[in-house]
């Protein structure tokens, strides 16, 4: 059965430039084909992205997030757990789920750096479409 949902997760912290990968995403992908979720940061993705990957309902899951750098180290650590967590949960459901989790080195919330990343999820949504688009027609091919 070839499924044609996908799942959209996204982090709150930063959703005024997080919320620009759903922009982007919904460019390519109609917005009838994707159920939104929001959690709290990116820390919270891996395992809802699980879950949804698990449920069989969807093609590929997308996980939206900015992890910043807020003057303390933490910053590697979570970045690093997100997107290990990530891959391990497509591993385990053999779902694609595809990362839009960015950690830029210097980001500060100005207008200007605000601008730079809103545009720059806007891109990075469109590519996540057009990964899970080609990641799904070319799985259907080896099925066939």
């Amino acid at each position: 059965m070839t499924h044609t949902r996908y799942a959209f997760v996204k982090s709150n912290w930063h959703a005024e430039i997080v919320n620009k990968a759903l922009d982007g995403f919904l460019e390519l992908i109609s917005v009838e084909q994707v159920d939104v979720f929001d959690v709290p940061g990116a820390f919270e993705m891996p395992l809802l992205a699980r879950d949804l990957a698990a449920s069989g309902k969807y093609a590929a899951v997308v996980a939206a997030a900015l992890v910043v750098d807020g003057g303390i180290y933490r910053h590697d650590f979570v970045a690093a757990a997100v997107v290990n967590g990530l891959m391990r949960a497509a591993f385990d459901t053999n779902i694609p789920i595809l990362s839009v989790s960015l950690t830029p080195h210097h980001f500060q919330e100005t207008k200007h750096h605000i601008g730079i990343f809103s545009d720059h999820f806007v891109v990075k949504g469109r590519e996540a479409a057009q990964a899970a688009l080609v990641i799904g027609k070319t799985r259907a091919s080896l099925a066939a």
